[in-house]
């Protein structure tokens, strides 16, 4: 072998090397993610066990899973768990390394998170309400500020075990909605589910989808 034959090869490599360690400090690096994909049971998660072992699976899959891994999702009950109180202290950064906040208070004030910012875990963005299929309701079960709903007002499809009748609180990822208002611009309180025309209950796959959602969720790292 030629010298410059090996000189190519060595250079190669150490471009492969250097270009897969980029890509995975990238990775390493990400600590929030909208789920590229749902359990597929509409509403129910499997609880909150379910639907943090649903990120930490899709974490693990885009080379993350080295992080605690806690889904955005908010409990109804006494007392109901706060979505806000389940995900560490920030900051928080996408798949491409972009700051979505700094803090908990900066997440639920003026944050970044946008359609071009809330990335599912794979760095893609995800379809808003201009796009075919509409997927920017986002499950959360919570109040703007990041808290439960409270007792008596079940905002969780029975805190995310159940694809039948209920309603779940979902926000918009892309900040967009049928009107120039602050629900139909919020990231995690913009209108409840409901029950479709067809008369799929509103916990369903089919009436999350009717309108504007696909079952997804937010994935923050708590560590």
């Amino acid at each position: 072998m030629t010298k410059t034959k090996l000189g190519s090869i060595c250079l190669t490599a150490v471009a492969a090397m250097v270009l897969g360690c980029a890509s995975t400090g990238s990775k390493d690096g990400m600590s929030f993610f909208v789920t590229s994909s749902g359990p597929g049971k509409g509403a129910d998660l499997g609880g909150l066990a379910g639907a943090d072992r649903h990120c930490q699976t899709l974490a693990q899959s885009a080379g993350a899973g080295n992080r605690a891994w806690r889904a955005y999702l908010s409990t109804s009950g006494t007392p109901g768990v706060n979505a806000r109180d389940r995900i560490g202290k920030g900051p928080w950064k996408n798949a491409k390394g972009e700051v979505i906040a700094n803090s908990v208070d900066e997440l639920h004030g003026n944050n970044n998170l946008t359609k071009q910012t809330a990335l599912t875990e794979k760095g893609e963005v995800v379809n808003g309400r201009t796009d075919k299929p509409n997927m920017h309701d986002v499950l959360t079960g919570s109040q703007p500020d990041g808290r439960a709903f409270p007792p008596g007002k079940d905002m969780t499809c029975s805190n995310w075990t159940t694809s039948g009748e209920g309603a779940a609180m979902v926000g918009h990822h892309d900040r967009q909605g049928l009107r120039d208002d602050a629900p139909s611009k919020s990231w995690n309180s913009s209108h409840p589910s409901r029950a479709n025309k067809a008369g799929d209950p509103g916990c369903s796959i089919k009436a999350l989808q009717g309108t504007g959602g696909n079952g997804l969720f937010y994935c923050f790292a708590a560590d």
